[in-house]
């Protein structure tokens, strides 16, 4: 039923080393690689990778905030997430009965790493204040750039300009960019992925859309890769 999934705003919501790496099919990449992960809200990702010596940027204008205010936004995104999944069930890869339990836990996994590590992490310049399509990073500043969960994936939110720009600022500040998944909220195609591949294209960059070890939005199992 469409409306089951529909949120009025970006909500906040962690994700671990090993789904990005799904995601983004990250499985071999050398850990000199420089990375800027964008919208990355509270995921554990950029805290675990450091701790595996990689060297991780997260950009997200959620870290304006103290870590007190974080974890009380994700506590109110959890239950919105638990209504959504429940109401919507039948839209996402949940098997077993205590499917949707596990994932929250995932969630709260990664959320918790994440928090145990934002401190020292906005310290070091690991965490910075900025949000697509502005990124306060000079050109060639990171060898790849990732968003998980909010290109395509909001598309009632975003109009396709904004992709296109969004996209067209990961790649001036890296090579190339990757993008998961390429379903709105309601587990639809995004309406947006042919004209900005399109647009993107007709500006000289190539794209694929490349097939990924991942699938929680049934069908969600595709990233969008782009590069100069």
């Amino acid at each position: 039923m469409a409306g089951e999934f529909k949120l009025s705003d970006v909500l906040p919501w962690g994700r671990t080393r090993a789904e990005y790496t799904a995601f983004f099919d990250l499985a071999g990449i050398d850990a000199g690689t420089r990375i800027l992960d964008c919208a990355g809200g509270p995921s554990s990702f950029n805290a675990e990778m450091t701790a595996a010596g990689f060297t991780v940027v997260t950009a997200d204008p959620l870290y304006q905030f103290s870590a007190e205010a974080i974890a009380g936004r994700v506590a109110e995104t959890r239950t919105r997430m638990e209504a959504g999944l429940r109401a919507a069930r039948h839209r996402f890869v949940l098997d077993g009965p205590d499917a949707i339990a596990r994932h929250l836990h995932t969630r709260e996994t990664a959320t918790a790493s994440f928090l145990a590590d934002y401190e020292a992490g906005r310290h070091a310049g690991r965490y910075r204040v900025a949000a697509l399509p502005r990124l306060p990073f000079g050109p060639d500043a990171f060898d790849l750039a990732l968003c998980s969960h909010f290109l395509f994936l909001y598309s009632d939110h975003l109009d396709m300009a904004t992709h296109i720009d969004a996209i067209a600022e990961m790649l001036r500040v890296a090579p190339e960019a990757r993008i998961f998944p390429l379903l709105d909220l309601e587990g639809e195609p995004s309406r947006h992925v042919d004209p900005v591949r399109k647009a993107l294209e007709a500006h000289g960059h190539g794209t694929a859309i490349e097939r990924v070890d991942y699938e929680f939005q049934k069908g969600g199992h595709s990233m969008l890769r782009v590069w100069r």
